[in-house]
């Protein structure tokens, strides 16, 4: 069947959205058809949209902001009093209302979390109330720490959370892991050629999940796509080397991975467009892949202003 993108709109809680739908034609019959996967990538391109407009903290965050307090899903519904389950269903996917979403962003800060643990001391046991008490407060003595990472990260991401970097999630860690599975499955990479598998990455990755991987924006420099800031990106983790080649009569940095990446920080669908892209590429030299991705509209349409690439652009994809 013939893949076929359609921009349409979708009215979710009473707001119209615009959204990439994905289909397949049947060539004998014309009807078109989806899939399980394609509907999740609209839904997720849509909600995407909502959660940024009213600052709606995403399922990633949310399981990151239970984990950094090391409270269950139950409790976590109970000492902010918002039914036995619905912490858990935040996790998995569901879209909190704005008044529940805000408040959940709030207790990001951790004396605000005290004091919420604090006002629910009676649905707690003594036992319960105690230990998430003091693992707060260790959580508060170790803001600075906190903090530092956060600066970290805003080192090499100059951009919120958003549609300028496919609504990814802000991680050293899983931009990490993603270059580290790169070199292990393709070996050394000079970095003109590593430009180009990001981009094919979390550009493929927003095309079939609603949702890039890696955190970069991409702008459109004369050898194509770039991250932003690549040559911060590259120098970032003591796990990645690079070492100086000659390129027939240039010289370009190749990286060599010097460590494994771990395997649980990413999903088995964001590992599957890894090696989708990988296996496409690996045999590309960095002239061949540049060359493959100036016939991409992504690169043509914003190469003469150097502009970030608007994910909107997975949708035309040619060369994967």
């Amino acid at each position: 069947m013939k893949t076929v993108y359609e921009t349409r709109t979708w009215n979710y809680r009473g707001e119209e959205y615009e959204y990439i739908h994905t289909s397949y034609r049947c060539e004998d019959t014309g009807e078109l058809f989806t899939t399980c996967e394609s509907d999740d990538a609209g839904f997720f391109q849509v909600t995407n949209q909502y959660r940024v407009k009213y600052g709606i903290p995403f399922s990633d965050e949310i399981v990151a902001i239970r984990n950094r307090y090391g409270v269950s899903a139950s409790k976590m519904s109970a000492i902010l009093g918002i039914g036995a389950n619905q912490w858990r269903l935040y996790e998995s996917g569901e879209v909190p209302s704005v008044s529940n979403g805000r408040m959940i962003r709030s207790i990001m800060n951790p004396k605000v979390f005290l004091d919420l643990v604090e006002s629910a001391r009676q649905v707690l046991s003594d036992k319960e109330y105690m230990s998430i008490s003091e693992k707060v407060k260790t959580v508060i003595s170790q803001a600075k720490e906190y903090h530092t990472d956060n600066y970290e990260r805003k080192r090499i991401f100059r951009t919120v959370r958003g549609q300028e970097n496919g609504y990814s999630p802000l991680s050293l860690s899983r931009l990490k892991t993603v270059i580290l599975m790169v070199l292990n499955e393709c070996g050394e990479v000079f970095c003109t050629k590593m430009n180009k598998l990001l981009f094919y990455i979390d550009f493929l990755s927003y095309q079939q999940r609603g949702m890039a991987i890696t955190g970069l924006a991409y702008r459109a420099f004369d050898y194509g796509p770039v991250p932003d800031r690549w040559d911060k990106v590259y120098s970032e983790f003591d796990e990645i080397h690079q070492e100086p080649r000659l390129i027939g009569e240039c010289e370009g940095n190749v990286l060599i991975a010097e460590s494994t990446p771990d395997d649980n920080v990413l999903t088995e669908a964001e590992k599957n467009i890894i090696h989708i892209v990988c296996e496409r590429f690996k045999n590309s030299t960095s002239r061949e892949i540049s060359e493959i991705s100036h016939n991409e509209p992504a690169w043509k349409k914003y190469h003469e202003t150097h502009a970030r690439i608007p994910f909107s652009e997975a949708f035309s994809l040619k060369a994967i």
